[in-house]
């Protein structure tokens, strides 16, 4: 270390390091207590970080600053970048020990005054020796707080990769047995009873996310959800702790999306999250007319029944709806349309006409189609039920 005129290192000073080293273990010692005393985290948690590593902590912050004192200009920080790796480990808040440092550093200046004016240091001396103390100190606890940071985030990125495969576990139904999903449920943050939902967004390409930040938009909200990024899509699992939730979901959902997003039913048991995403992905697919990106899985008893038994179900579309596919594709999505239009209407052709902005005889010709194409009649419950589901499958499989 040497003046700031650019010299040598004043000899006074250099005498105080040599000085202040040899009494190293002494004074590390009581700057452990006096940390401990002072700084509220370590007086309440004294298991946290154990008294013999507090004053190891010490010896080597002491070590470094009396080392540059003495006029090493190599002083290793490496002690100290130790120090905020362990602190970060052991789950230590950056700010008690930023603390712990500036109360530990107050008691050294002051044990270092004590030994220059026994040393008969001059007081211009005693000045440039603690400007370069200070400076010391700063170099020191830049090199701690920067590898605190970090392991702090190599911590969470490893947190986030563990809560990322859980989610993929739940969503692949990897985890069974009711203890270990509300392990996972604990770990993830959600409670171990829904009501949940499975929400699903495409993405724009690999790697990328469909519904950026949308953890922390939903946090901002009260809302606990966990995500995991797949090749195709971003899912989550969402927990709705009232009911006004859902439409808050929704809103926030409406506000981030810029691609298609599908949102299941709700559902109570974590066993139940695969098979709501699934119905996650069919509201993705659904071919209602609204154009709206955000999607929900209307769980009625006819879109559960078109979706349960996808092979089955695509089969009766087939067969009953099989005569409009000949028809141009603009015809045949006006035929669509204005069957559930009807349906939505109650089997009015006048309200019917008013929804949809045609002529009630523009309506009743375009179901008299419908009754040719497939020869079921309008007028018989049975055809009426079978035209339902077979829509209701068209709208709902890819």
């Amino acid at each position: 270390m040497v003046s700031d005129m650019g010299g040598a290192p004043d000899p006074s000073i250099v005498r105080l390091g040599k000085a202040m080293l040899a009494r190293a273990d002494e004074v590390a010692a009581a700057m452990a207590d006096v940390i401990r005393r002072d700084v509220g985290f370590y007086q309440s948690n004294p298991g946290v970080v154990t008294s013999d590593e507090l004053r190891r902590s010490c010896v080597a912050n002491m070590t470094y600053v009396f080392e540059a004192l003495a006029g090493d200009v190599d002083a290793e920080v490496s002690v100290a970048e130790d120090t905020g790796i362990r602190r970060a480990l052991a789950g230590v808040p950056l700010a008690a020990v930023m603390a712990a440092y500036r109360v530990g550093f107050r008691h050294m200046w002051e044990e270092s005054l004590v030994e220059a004016k026994q040393l008969g240091i001059s007081t211009d001396s005693i000045l440039e020796a603690t400007s370069q103390i200070m400076i010391a100190q700063d170099t020191f606890t830049q090199a701690m707080s920067g590898a605190y940071r970090q392991q702090l985030t190599l911590q969470m990125l490893g947190q986030e990769e563990e809560r990322s495969a859980l989610v993929e576990a739940i969503l692949f139904g990897r985890i069974s047995d009711t203890q270990s999903l509300w392990e996972a449920a604990d770990i993830l943050r959600l409670p171990t009873s829904g009501p949940y939902v499975v929400v699903a967004a495409q993405v724009p390409a690999i790697g990328r996310t469909g519904l950026p930040e949308i953890a922390n938009k939903l946090d901002t909200h009260d809302i606990r959800s966990a995500w995991r990024l797949l090749p195709d899509l971003q899912v989550g699992i969402v927990h709705l702790r009232r009911s006004s939730i859902r439409d808050e979901l929704l809103d926030v959902l409406r506000a981030s999306a810029s691609a298609r997003v599908g949102v299941s039913p709700k559902f109570h048991d974590l066993a139940d999250t695969g098979e709501s995403l699934r119905l996650a992905r069919l509201a993705i697919a659904d071919k209602a007319p609204d154009k709206q990106l955000v999607t929900v899985f209307d769980d009625s008893p006819l879109a559960v029944a078109a979706v349960s038994a996808p092979e089955a179900m695509a089969r009766i579309g087939r067969r009953v709806l099989g005569p409009l596919d000949d028809l141009p594709a603009e015809e045949r999505a006006i035929l669509v349309e204005t069957f559930q239009a009807w349906l939505d209407a109650g089997g009015s052709a006048n309200a019917t006409a008013a929804a949809i902005y045609v002529h009630p005889n523009t309506v009743r010709h375009r179901l008299h189609r419908i009754e040719e194409r497939t020869g079921k009649s309008l007028s018989r419950p049975r055809d009426v039920a079978e035209l339902c589901l077979a829509f209701e499958v068209d709208r709902r499989l890819p």
